[in-house]
């Protein structure tokens, strides 16, 4: 669980519009499709799934 350059960058996407941070981290796999869902159902949890995702990987 490296640290990189570009996290910071991620983190506030993933604040914005937390699709897009889950896509620069893992790109079109299973969690950015459950990033678009969770998004839909409510912003919030859209928002913890994205950073789970970039702060795990």
């Amino acid at each position: 669980m490296a640290v990189t350059a570009t996290d910071p960058i991620k983190i506030i996407f993933a604040i914005i519009l937390p699709p897009l941070g889950v896509f620069l981290e893992v790109g079109l796999k299973g969690h950015f499709w459950l990033s678009i869902l969770l998004t839909l159902f409510g912003f919030i949890p859209g928002i913890i799934h994205a950073l789970y995702v970039i702060l795990k990987h």
